[in-house]
């Protein structure tokens, strides 16, 4: 809930002095209220703060004085929120803005105007008004806000697969890898950083269940994240992979990404092979790599625990990267046309 703040009323006032009983009408207008607005912040990663802030007011705009003094503006109600924020009204359902730039803003409730003075309403017929305007109440809407995270890389896999092992060694990410499925709830940042090349910001999706894209495990949640990337990295723990048929392994997450949006398996992709370090000596990692290569993707083996193959990784992740697209190849949600609420 968002709330501006009231304009301030005018005033009602006449001049007075020392033989000059009668003044002229001298009240000052009502100061504005102040508006609420959203602004890009980059240093903000999620939307935990909203959790335990759900209303968020501007103040009210002070009244006008005699002498014609204005009232004072009520100030802004400035939230900070993460880059990648989409914010919809709540009750129409309709998309208000995308935010994704730092510094880019929403103007979400507008102050209400201030109230104009008696000084406004004199004139030949009307000498002495005795009335001002009241100001103006500021404007109220129910916001709904959801974050789809802005980064370069997304690891994408089934619970367990070592993901959040492979951010931690590929950046500089603390976040802490669990011996148990469902260690990660919530996507993990990092931020892979070389000498002489552009950093590459990299997202841990939380692992993704059958029926992700119906909302099982939350993966609705974790899907819509996916759309912001533009390389999507799918890991796959290799000691549950069968030989025979290794194409079998990747089925089941590329169904749920083609059920919630068949755009996705259209984007540069890699298929990782984690988890050498627990394969047989025997496993054909050279077979396996060639018969999953295929259109739009790219296949390696590592080990996220002892780095075996993550060089490799990284110059076809810098590829990967490196290859020119176009904003049509990353559709973005469509702004209302002209959406009732904040402007």
């Amino acid at each position: 809930m968002v709330q501006a703040g009231k304009g301030g009323p005018g005033c009602v006032s006449f001049f007075r002095q020392r033989f000059k009983p009668r003044g002229a009408p001298d009240g000052g207008d009502g100061g504005a209220g102040g508006d609420v607005v959203l602004q890009v912040n980059p240093s903000a990663r999620t939307l935990t703060f909203f959790r335990h802030r759900r209303t968020f007011k501007a103040t009210s705009g002070q009244p006008g004085r005699g002498r014609q003094q204005h009232g004072r503006r009520g100030e802004d109600c400035l939230i900070p929120v993460p880059p990648g924020t989409l914010v919809y009204a709540a009750e129409s359902g309709h998309l208000l803005a995308d935010l994704t730039q730092p510094g880019e803003s929403l103007l979400a409730a507008r102050g209400g105007r201030g109230g104009k003075g008696n000084a406004h309403f004199t004139s030949s017929r009307m000498r002495s008004p005795r009335f001002a305007q009241p100001g103006e109440p500021g404007e109220e809407f129910s916001l709904r806000l959801e974050l789809r995270l802005l980064a370069d890389v997304g690891l994408v896999g089934r619970p367990n697969a070592g993901k959040t092992t492979l951010l931690t060694r590929l950046t500089a990410s603390r976040a802490r890898p669990g011996a148990y499925p469902f260690s990660t709830l919530e996507p993990n940042l990092g931020v892979m950083a070389e000498d002489d090349q552009e950093p590459l910001v990299l997202a841990d999706i939380p692992g993704l269940i059958s029926g992700a894209h119906q909302g099982r495990g939350l993966g609705d949640r974790f899907l819509r994240h996916l759309q912001r990337t533009r390389v999507l990295v799918h890991v796959v723990d290799a000691s549950q992979v069968d030989p025979a048929d290794p194409a079998a392994a990747l089925a089941p997450l590329e169904a749920e990404m083609r059920a919630f949006d068949p755009a996705l398996l259209l984007r540069p992709r890699l298929i990782v092979f984690n988890k050498l370090d627990l394969v047989p000596p025997d496993w054909p990692v050279a077979e396996i790599l060639r018969q999953c290569q295929g259109p739009h993707r790219t296949c390696v083996a590592v080990s996220a625990l002892t780095g075996q193959g993550v060089d490799e990784l990284i110059a076809a992740l810098r590829a990967a990267c490196e290859t020119p697209c176009h904003d049509s190849d990353f559709p973005s949600p469509a702004l209302a046309a002209d959406p009732p609420g904040p402007r």
